[in-house]
């Protein structure tokens, strides 16, 4: 299918020819048939998107502060790495559409192929052929509203959401100040509920198109006194700003307007440098629009599809998409009016044009998508595409073919490039979720396809081995469709998410035999010339160790999905199996027992930070402490390990060094090594017939481990059972 997609590091736009993307149990399909360009937000981004690195760098000073505080942690080569592979990660552009939905998730009841919807959200209502949206991001149409005004619904949402912020009432009077897209129909809106509207913009043209739309009056210039004019000079009851500027103008003019105690809401982007006095004498209400309504930011709500009870919050952001809809079946809003350029999605890229253009000023640029009855009904979707041709060249006998599901941060910017580097490695097919991510990831790596069906890879006999890269949920199920398609696994940790899982990958090992595929987790520690280092230093021993690992891992952002429980399964689960194997695999003995104490909040099962201390007696009497933090400084340096034994003491700093006590050790490698490289070869060696790189026994007992250590921190006893 066709996107339009943009490079964020380049500026760069381009139609994609890329794979149809995948739905989740909580999405629909929709075939788009209409999509609206935003001369307001979507040419910020493409401006953003095309300024130098450094003008990126002044205009997202937020951003720049994660890649220092990244540097810190990891060390500039690995932050480097990463952030440049988010660089280059494509942007989808477009957020507002309709079309007909082609198929629905398990979980959505309420729409049904063939229904005809708006639908919205960055990422999900782009400028596509196919989308797969989540359910609380669409909204049935009435009957005999077009597609065409269907499509402004998102932006129609925007505006609906300011308007209810400005909590106006029948008769009152308000100043909207930008007269863009959001500003007209928020003209409208007002007009529609009974309120006086003063418009104001510096173009006539808009001025003027807002008078044919219902503003009482107009301004271009002399906006306050007009103001003082259109109240009776009593000043009026809210100023709703939906322009587009830096400027702080508006913010400024704004308490001028009001009367006392009246109300400014900030829709659009403008200048917030508030003047405290002038908004104090008058105790004026600043208020900021949630973009659609409540609901948004929510993955719980957007992506979930979890509803907000109708009598605590009467209006989400689906329900603002479906209000405005019926304010367009009853005529009272019309978007086609506002409508000033056209284009067919095969000139989709003309439409960014006339946004740079400095001579037009475009409103509303709409795209259609030709053919899309024929992909709502009886059109195959493709959800495999070719990227580049297969030469008919000889195999090496030693060489690989290899397929990847995921295409996330940690595939793009660690496992993809160090694959990529492998000579002997083929390339075969990329999954993903997103169309867009799998088809300009896999062609920037060189891969010889791209999907969003992992099936297509599983079934591909030509496909040696398998790197699972997805979100912790997906792993049990994968590894074992991989596993019974008879290819060589190589899953990112963990290995799963719970004990059920966990039973089913054992019985399938053990119906499989001796001569199964190889099964590796993502373990590289295990494999870093540091722990091959440390190792050597302690070879001989003859008295238990004692190892101390301490980790300062940093908070995430509490919506992450990794703290859901059913999708991530928290960090303990998600990253400390990282630090639990690594002692298993030095110590080479078996965990005896396991304990845990974590911090929680009022919810015993849901750590607030995931900060955990883990203890660990090994049957040849070793002992090991992990302590995971998460609200550290972040000057720390993320990992540090020490270990003792036999008059004997090491410590591993941050992957970057050894300092050896009592003797002076193995030489160790210079720099930050974390195995990764050494884990792919071991793991390819496998698959060509040589031995686990870490055994299939040891795998399965660290994950018991995990859950008795999860076990252990809830309070229900870790004793294991025999």
């Amino acid at each position: 299918m066709k996107q339009i997609l943009q490079s964020y590091r380049t500026g760069e736009l381009w139609l994609a020819d890329v794979p149809s993307p995948r739905i989740s149990p909580d999405s629909v399909l929709v075939a788009t048939a209409c999509s609206v360009v935003s001369p307001g937000t979507e040419k910020m981004i493409v401006d953003l998107a095309q300024k130098s690195l450094l003008a990126k760098a002044r205009a997202r000073p937020d951003l720049v502060r994660k890649v220092i505080q990244k540097i810190r942690t990891e060390g500039l080569g690995s932050a480097l790495q990463k952030t440049f592979a988010k660089l280059d990660t494509p942007i989808p552009l477009g957020y507002s559409a309709a079309g007909t939905v082609v198929a629905c998730g398990e979980k959505v009841h309420e729409l049904c192929p063939g229904d005809r919807v708006a639908c919205g959200g960055a990422g999900y209502a782009s400028h596509a052929e196919l989308l797969a949206v989540p359910r609380n991001l669409c909204a049935k149409l009435p009957g005999g509203v077009a597609f065409e005004d269907a499509s402004f619904a998102t932006i129609g949402a925007i505006a609906m959401q300011g308007v209810r912020q400005a909590d106006l009432r029948l008769g009152e009077r308000a100043v909207v100040v930008g007269l863009g897209l959001l500003g007209l129909f928020t003209v409208q809106m007002l007009r529609a509920s009974g309120c006086r509207v003063l418009g104001v913009d510096l173009d006539p043209a808009r001025t003027a198109l807002a008078a044919e739309l219902g503003a009482d009056v107009v301004a271009t210039a002399d906006v306050v006194e007009r103001a003082r004019e259109f109240s009776g000079g009593r000043g009026v009851d809210a100023v709703l700003l939906t322009a587009a500027t830096t400027s702080n103008r508006p913010i400024e003019e704004a308490p001028e307007m009001l009367r006392h105690r009246g109300r400014v809401v900030v829709v659009g982007s403008v200048g917030l440098d508030v003047p405290r006095d002038a908004f104090y004498k008058k105790e004026i209400e600043l208020r900021l629009s949630m973009s659609y309504g409540p609901g948004r930011y929510d993955p719980n709500y957007e992506e979930r599809g979890l509803e907000y009870p109708i009598g605590h919050v009467r209006w989400t952001e689906q329900r603002n998409l479906a209000a405005f809809l019926d304010l367009v079946a009853d005529g009272a809003v019309t978007p086609t009016r506002l409508v000033t350029h056209r284009y067919p999605i095969d000139a989709g890229l003309s439409a960014y044009e006339a946004l740079q253009s400095e001579e037009e000023r475009p409103l509303g640029l709409l795209l259609s998508y030709p053919n899309a009855s024929a992909r709502a009904t009886d059109e195959p979707l493709q959800r495999k595409i070719p990227l580049r041709s297969v030469t008919a060249a000889a195999r090496a006998p030693t060489s690989l073919r290899w397929g990847v599901l995921g295409a996330g941060g940690y595939a793009k910017g660690v496992l993809l490039p160090e694959l990529a580097k492998m000579a002997d490695a083929q390339l075969v097919t990329l999954c993903a979720t997103s169309g867009a991510s799998a088809g300009e990831t896999g062609r920037k790596f060189g891969f010889a396809s791209a999907t969003t069906a992992a099936k297509e890879v599983f079934a591909d006999p030509s496909i040696d081995a398998v790197v699972i890269a997805t979100r912790h949920d997906s792993h049990a199920d994968y590894v074992c469709a991989a596993l019974r398609a008879g290819k060589h696994v190589l899953v990112e940790k963990p290995l799963c998410l719970t004990q059920a899982s966990l039973q089913q990958i054992e019985s399938l090992l053990d119906e499989l035999g001796p001569d199964r595929p190889a099964l590796a987790v993502g373990f590289n520690r295990r494999f870093s010339p540091h722990t091959v280092a440390l190792t050597q230093g302690f070879t001989g021993r003859t008295t238990p160790l004692v190892l101390n690992y301490r980790v300062q891992a940093g908070r995430i952002p509490d919506d992450h999905w990794v703290h859901d429980p059913a999708e991530g399964g928290g960090r303990l689960l998600g990253e400390c199996c990282h630090f639990v194997d690594w002692c298993r695999g030095f110590v080479g003995a078996p965990v005896r027992e396991v304990r845990a104490l974590g911090t929680f909040g009022t919810d015993v099962n849901h750590p607030t930070s995931d900060a955990s201390v883990l203890s660990m007696t090994f049957e040849d009497g070793s002992i090991a402490a992990i302590t995971y933090a998460t609200d550290g400084h972040r000057s720390i340096g993320k990992e540090r390990v020490e270990v003792h034994g036999g008059g004997v003491s090491a410590v591993l700093d941050d992957w970057r060094s050894i300092k050896w006590h009592g003797h002076r050790g193995a030489a160790a490698p210079r720099g930050q090594q974390k195995g990764v490289s050494e884990m792919l070869a071991a793991f390819a060696a496998a698959a060509r017939g040589g031995e686990e790189p870490i055994p299939a026994a040891q795998l399965l007992e660290g994950q018991r481990v995990l859950f008795e250590a999860h076990a252990s921190m809830r309070g229900a006893g870790s004793d294991r059972a025999d």
